[in-house]
């Protein structure tokens, strides 16, 4: 009979704790990194002390259950349980994602972020876990990203709103072509279209979890009309914003 392969080993040695989970408390004893653990439908099911903190609770009994959408701005946590649901549906790992994260205090900080799919017994995903850690400790100093933290809140707080590109260039104190160079350079994309990624994700969102018509959910997102808003969200999730939440009624 072949000896077992290291994984089929460690497979082994899991099964033979008493609570498999206990491992994750060494996260516990690294308060530069933060480990949480979500199941299929974005819930939290597991945050070492450090991400405890940052949340603003004492024990997992205040957290476990709830979703991002209960510690943070809207705008801020469509974007992460986008992402979640890119890395279930890839079924791969994504590595090193900077983000802007509100901690309870009100004070935004700049993380990097990896994730990796949960699967379960039967090969189906189940669930994700991730580790975050302040950019301060990593590497390099994070002042470009910093420079641009005013702009990021500028969105957050006013994606609702008309925005013009000055606006966004004045809080920063940069030029409209230096923001736009800056932005591009360290996330990939144009303020612009961060700006309609925000409101798509918060829109998605109320299209999933609330009967608000869709008229009024486009308003409310920023979009000059609902035709505005149906053209853009078709674009982005390949159907038109009332097929999208027909998905998700019960």
């Amino acid at each position: 009979m072949p000896k077992n392969t290291p994984p089929d080993q460690f497979q082994s040695f899991l099964a033979t704790l008493r609570d498999p989970g206990q491992i994750a408390e060494l996260f516990d004893y690294l308060p530069h990194v933060q480990l949480f653990v979500k199941d299929v439908g974005g819930r939290f099911m597991r945050l070492s002390k450090a991400s405890l903190v940052m949340h603003g609770c004492r024990t997992l009994a205040e957290i476990v259950g709830k979703t991002d959408f209960d510690f943070h701005p809207p705008a801020l946590a469509s974007q992460y349980v986008e992402e979640d649901r890119r890395v279930m549906k890839s079924g791969k790992p994504l590595a090193d994602q900077v983000w802007l994260v509100m901690g309870h205090d009100g004070m935004p900080r700049w993380y990097l972020s990896t994730k990796i799919p949960l699967f379960g017994h039967r090969g189906a995903v189940v669930g994700i876990a991730g580790v975050m850690r302040l950019y301060d400790h990593t590497g390099p100093s994070p002042r470009d990203y910093h420079r641009l933290t005013p702009v990021m809140e500028y969105v957050l707080a006013r994606y609702g709103e008309r925005i013009e590109a000055a606006q966004l260039a004045a809080a920063a104190h940069l030029s409209v072509s230096q923001l736009q160079r800056e932005f591009r350079r360290l996330f990939g994309m144009s303020p612009g279209e961060y700006l309609l990624k925000v409101r798509l994700f918060v829109a998605r969102r109320r299209l999933e979890e609330t009967s608000d018509p869709v008229g009024t959910i486009a308003l409310d997102c920023g979009f000059y009309d609902q035709s505005h808003f149906t053209r853009a969200f078709t674009a982005e999730a390949g159907m038109p914003p009332l097929a999208h939440r027909r998905r998700f009624m019960r």
